[in-house]
């Protein structure tokens, strides 16, 4: 199977989660993978629903992972009218204010963890993207940052604020050892061998800033990429910008920050609001003339 993977150049990410996922079904039934069909896998699917209480984007994941094995690996057929995948419900994702936003910065733990945060707002990066940053990715020149091999294997820039470059400077100044290749090299076994360090640590990071900052939203790394593009749309930014920013391939991916823009929200009229109505006469006088 990984070699199957590997041939397609599928990212990292996805052959981890494909790899795993199969391993899960395997642990599973306490059997090799090869070993099971179709029926296991309605099984599985269920279980991951009823037992795991897993969310619907989770089951279609693996739902993914099991397919590609059976018809890629195993060159089996899936039917797939008897194979349908999970239905997902559409949510909007949560948004902070601006204000929220400054009071989750100010929260960091460390000042490490403070530029992890000011990266994921001034840009929108996927968390992933920020740790396979790379100090020639920094172009003061032209105030971009260049986003290398991101999801979907697509290179993109984006803008590079000057507040966001004085804030990147004094962390190179105040970092040691210096970065050599990664902009957050990896400080763990694989310090020596200039690894980036895994997209782990921006999620405890901004969890840990969420949670001091006493936030009640539901606050993850990619929130701030929400409130980037929704913010810029509040100040005036275009769609097809905020797309290519974002890295959209489709435009209507994009679009739906619209419904989360109080900029564009409260511009719209309800339509009561141009009936004629007149006003509600008061219950208290009503019982009185009885």
């Amino acid at each position: 199977m990984l070699e199957e993977l590997q041939r397609r150049n599928l990212s990292a990410i996805t052959t981890r989660i494909y790899l795993h996922s199969v391993e899960e079904f395997a642990q599973y039934f306490k059997t090799s993978p090869d070993r099971l069909g179709l029926e296991h896998v309605r099984q599985y699917q269920a279980h991951l629903f009823t037992d795991r209480k897993l969310e619907a984007v989770s089951v279609a994941q693996q739902v993914s992972a099991l397919r590609f094995f059976f018809l890629k690996t195993l060159k089996r057929p899936w039917p797939v009218e008897d194979m349908p995948a999970p239905k997902q419900p559409i949510r909007l994702p949560e948004i902070l204010s601006r204000e929220e936003v400054e009071r989750l910065i100010q929260a960091a733990v460390s000042p490490l963890h403070r530029i992890w945060l000011l990266i994921l707002y001034a840009t929108g990066v996927r968390r992933e993207e920020l740790v396979q940053l790379k100090i020639g990715d920094i172009d003061s020149d032209r105030m971009l940052l260049h986003i290398r091999q991101g999801k979907g294997r697509k290179d993109r820039n984006v803008m590079l604020s000057p507040r966001l470059l004085q804030e990147l400077r004094d962390y190179w100044r105040a970092a040691n050892p210096k970065p050599q290749t990664y902009l957050f090299p990896s400080k763990g076994a694989h310090r020596d061998g200039d690894v980036p360090m895994t997209s782990k640590s921006i999620w405890s990071a901004v969890q840990q800033a969420a949670t001091r900052a006493g936030l009640d939203k539901r606050v993850h790394p990619h929130t701030l990429r929400h409130c980037f593009a929704t913010h810029l749309l509040e100040s005036g930014t275009d769609l097809r910008t905020i797309q290519l920013l974002l890295g959209h391939v489709d435009l209507k991916t994009t679009s739906r920050y619209l419904n989360l823009s109080q900029r564009y929200l409260r511009a719209t009229a309800s339509p009561l609001d141009s009936l004629t109505l007149a006003a509600s006469p008061n219950p208290k006088n009503r019982s009185h003339k009885k």
